[in-house]
């Protein structure tokens, strides 16, 4: 259910489900979940793209899937609830940068799998949209990204109305990074503009992110002090200074 490859030190996870429109399955986040380790594992990898094939990035769950969830106990829900939301941490937090290259409508969980991301790169006209609340789920694992990345107020404005968007109104919102009418192209360059980078300064910087968004000024300023103890000391810090003064 997944395509995985390497080009250029990019890591390309591509949802292969195109006949399901790359609807998520436990089997499609299980394999998800061991690509996105082999990449966090290999050096050589220094970015991610998550992409879909055909027309669609990812429609959220898959529909016969849900229909046996009608019948789990609510211990069966908790753990597909826990292994859903395991892919979005692993990949919200995970040590090297993302990009969604979004190919298509991205609906629901599929919405959730782009906003885990560090980047969204989509088409002008791309859907997205959490619908949830129309067919009486609620948006829950997924919310907390979406308000992590856009903010209460217009997080409250699609969960609760279930509206569409296009790219271009993402664009506007903050939700998408950049449009393009090929996105996998844009994810590519973008990629190789993050990889000139320090691949340790990108994975603190990360790292610190994820951590002062949850403390308070105080707590965080303290935290970003040991972390830039443990950045000046690093090679990449020493290497990349040299650079400078040298003018390379």
């Amino acid at each position: 259910m997944i395509n995985y490859s390497i080009d250029n030190n990019t890591a390309i996870i591509t949802l292969n489900r195109p006949e399901k429109r790359n609807a998520l399955h436990p089997h499609l986040v299980a394999q998800l979940k061991e690509s996105l380790l082999d990449a966090s594992q290999n050096d050589s990898v220094k970015t991610v793209i998550i992409t879909g094939e055909g027309k669609s990035f990812c429609a959220g769950a898959d529909l016969e899937y849900l229909n046996q969830l009608r019948n789990f106990s609510a211990i069966e829900n908790e753990k597909d609830s826990k292994n859903l939301a395991e892919l979005f941490l692993q990949i919200y937090k995970f040590p090297k940068p993302t990009i969604a290259a979004v190919n298509g409508a991205a609906i629901a969980g599929g919405c959730g799998l782009a906003s885990v991301c560090d980047f969204i790169i989509a088409k002008p006209d791309v859907k997205f949209g959490y619908s949830e609340v129309k067919i009486g789920f609620i948006p829950a694992i997924v919310s907390i990204f979406l308000m992590k990345r856009i903010g209460e107020g217009p997080a409250r404005h699609l969960l609760l109305t279930s509206e569409l968007i296009d790219g271009k109104r993402g664009y506007e919102i903050g939700f998408v990074n950049y449009l393009s009418d090929s996105p996998l192209d844009k994810a590519k360059e973008l990629s190789g503009t993050l990889a000139a980078n320090s691949s340790l300064s990108l994975s603190l910087t990360k790292a610190m992110i994820n951590t002062i968004c949850n403390m308070n000024a105080e707590d965080a300023v303290n935290y970003c002090i040991n972390l830039n103890t443990v950045s000046r000391s690093s090679e990449d810090f020493k290497q990349g200074i040299n650079n400078f003064l040298n003018k390379k």
